[in-house]
This record gives C-alpha cells, sequence and structure tokens, in this order.
C-alpha cells in the first residue's frame, strides 16, 4: 500500500508537497476504507487550478523509468516547477507491505533522466546513486555483488538495473523488492474527460467493447447499467469489424455508441476498467481523475460503493459535495487540497468530528481549513 507521498519542484508544487495517508483516526465506523492504519479509499477536493490533476501525474511519474507500461509523455513536458531555480524535481515514496516498510527516492529532469535514486527496505540502505557526485551506484542486496557499479545512462534506472540483471538471493529483502515492482507495474490511473486518458496496467490500446465482449460481461454491463438507473437491454450483434454491443428494443437493436449519452460513455469507461478492479490482484492502486464529472450524485455514490467493492487502495478527485459524507467513507478519507498542502477533513478542524455530523454542511459553512 502506499503510505506517504512527497514530491517538490514538479509541475505546479514548488516546495515540498506532502499527503500523508497514514494520518487516521480511531473512528468506528466505515472501517473497511482504512487497511493496516493507512487510508484505503480516499476522496480529493480542491478548487481548479491547486494542482488535483498534477498530484496524480506526480503519483504515477514512478512508471516512466521503472515500468514499460502506458503513460503519456506529453503530460510530463513541462516537468519542474515554473519559479523554482532547481532543474531537479524530487519524489519521495513510502510503501507497507506485508508489515515491511519501503522507502523510495529519486530526482529527476525529466521522466526519463534519473539524477539520484535511493531505496530503503526497513530502514536499511539496499541501493542508492547520486550522479551529482558520481556515476558509481552503491548496491547492497544479497545476490547483486558481481554487477557492474558504474551507471553512466541517466535513463536507466538503478533499480531496474538490478532486477532486470541478476537473481538476487531468496531472502527478505528480494522478497519485499519484488512486491514493490510488483505493486508498480499494477498502478492505474485514468480520467474520463476529453482525453479518455490512462496511465499503467497495460501497453497499447484494447476496444472497450471487444474487451467486454471478449470476458462474456455483456450482461454483468447491463445489470450495472441498471443499477445506475440506466433503463436499458443489451444485445450482441454482428458489424463489418465484428461483434458489438448494441441497445435491443424489444427486438429492434442500435448500435451503443450511437445514442449513449456522455455520461453513458463515461459509465462504459469506468466499467471497463472496473473489470481489472475486480479481478484478484489486476490493479493495486488507483487513481481517477474527476471520476464523477458526468455522474449525477446518485451515480457518483454508486461508483465509490463499486471501487470499495474491490478492496483495491483508491484516490478519487471531485467536486461533488454531496458524496462527502460518513454513509459513505469517513472524515480521514476525505482530503481538502490546496497549493501547498493537503490534509484530511478530520485534521482540518479542531472538533472532534462523530459518525452523525453532517461534514458536507460543515464544509458548505466553511468549517474546514487546510
Amino acid at each position: 500500500m502506499l503510505a506517504k507521498f512527497t514530491v517538490s519542484n514538479f509541475k505546479n508544487f514548488n516546495s515540498a508537497f506532502v499527503l500523508d495517508l497514514q494520518d487516521a483516526n480511531a473512528y468506528a465506523f466505515n472501517t473497511a476504507s482504512i487497511k493496516n492504519g493507512i487510508v484505503n479509499n480516499a476522496i480529493i477536493y480542491g478548487h481548479n487550478g491547486v494542482g488535483k490533476t498534477n498530484l496524480g501525474l506526480a503519483l504515477f511519474d514512478i512508471l516512466g523509468h521503472l515500468t514499460d507500461k502506458s503513460s503519456h509523455e506529453f503530460y510530463y513536458e513541462q516537468y519542474t516547477n515554473a519559479i523554482n531555480d532547481s532543474v531537479l524535481a524530487s519524489f519521495k515514496y513510502e510503501f507497507l507491505f506485508d508489515g515491511n516498510i519501503v522507502n523510495y527516492e529519486y530526482e529527476k529532469i525529466s521522466t526519463k533522466a534519473i539524477v539520484a535514486e535511493r531505496i530503503l527496505i526497513n530502514g536499511k540502505e539496499l541501493a542508492k546513486i547520486d550522479r551529482q557526485i558520481s556515476n558509481e551506484a552503491t548496491i547492497n542486496f544479497k545476490g547483486a555483488e558481481t554487477l557492474k557499479r558504474e551507471l553512466y545512462n541517466p535513463d536507466l534506472s538503478l533499480l531496474r538495473y538490478i532486477k532486470n540483471n541478476t537473481e538476487l538471493d531468496k531472502n527478505l529483502e528480494s522478497k519485499v523488492l519484488t512486491t514493490f515492482f510488483s505493486f508498480v507495474d499494477r498502478m492505474l490511473f485514468f480520467r474520463s474527460l476529453d482525453d479518455n486518458m490512462y496511465q499503467g496496467i497495460e501497453k497499447g490500446t484494447n476496444d472497450i467493447m471487444d474487451d467486454i465482449i471478449e470476458k462474456n460481461n455483456v450482461n454483468d454491463l447491463e445489470q450495472f447499467l441498471n443499477k445506475a438507473s440506466i433503463e436499458c437491454t443489451l444485445n450482441t450483434v454482428n458489424n463489418f469489424k465484428g461483434k458489438s454491443i448494441a441497445f435491443d428494443f424489444e427486438g429492434n437493436t442500435i448500435p451503443f455508441y450511437h445514442i449513449a449519452s456522455t455520461g453513458t460513455i463515461s459509465l462504459i469507461l469506468f466499467y471497463y476498467w472496473l473489470q481489472m478492479l475486480r479481478e484478484n490482484s489486476k490493479v493495486s492502486f488507483l487513481f481517477i481523475d474527476e471520476f464523477d464529472a458526468f455522474y449525477h450524485h446518485e451515480l457518483s455514490a454508486l461508483i465509490v460503493e463499486e471501487l470499495k467493492k474491490t478492496g483495491v487502495q483508491f484516490i478519487l478527485t471531485t467536486h461533488n459535495t454531496s458524496i462527502m459524507t460518513n454513509d459513505l467513507l469517513r472524515p480521514d478519507c476525505y482530503f481538502l487540497m490546496n497549493k501547498n498542502k493537503i490534509r484530511s477533513l478530520a485534521k482540518s478542524t479542531a472538533k472532534e468530528l462523530r459518525e452523525a455530523h453532517n461534514i458536507e454542511k460543515m464544509y458548505k459553512a466553511d468549517s474546514f481549513h487546510v
């Protein structure tokens, strides 16, 4: 699980910006939203322009050098902060895997070029390089003793170099490293605004409808849409491209995309990824930017409930305060963000929050301050 993340000199984040998911309270309700003392279900609020999307991009910067998964370099072209004198963006992650703490940090000048990199497992430094000082790496993993230490190519991650070029001794540290890489490989970021952009999970593109048909999920999709108050009957039809999904009106079929609303099309995209979320261990961490931009508030709540069922750690961004309720999550799962910091509702007021409090009403009354 992701426990803590710090970023600085990346896009709008000039100084250190810290997202701490460990700062949970001892509430006795919606306990499944917290795992091992870490927030498992988080929703972020903030004014336009404070950097909610950039926070997601910062969290997923790690994909650029540790994986071959899909990433959109276009969104990383303006990399460092415009008013910061440094050319280095800094990223620090803290993860918890089965009681083991992984601290991974690095500095980059672009999404590929790494200047410094370091990993600690349970406080022990196991690999480090700082090209500002030397191109020679420190490697303390057992089994990596014969690896070449000089790494001159800044596009080559030290950690990925170790993973791909040696068989480490089978011990706790190598096991945790494998778990760490597996987690990063299964991270997913997506948004369903104008560009339908995603990062992580897979390389390339799949046709959404083809994927649903191939997984025999057309009936399940129909049930999902009806549950979302989109009354419909679905069927598969043949066209010049093969099979596709269509609305069935008592035997008269109309291709899905010919009459589906913007909100319904957005919901189909969500369902496409939900299939993967439901598959055991397919997704480790999920970030959805403006997750309910096209949804009715009741549908927004349904989406959160569906995500909770998967057990996957997720972070959502939204402007929809109707889902800011203790019936859905809890005060330490809702976060308020401005350009300089982010804190949960529980940490944004001196008042002791209880399950009976109407936290949306309190929010609109300006009772919380980051």
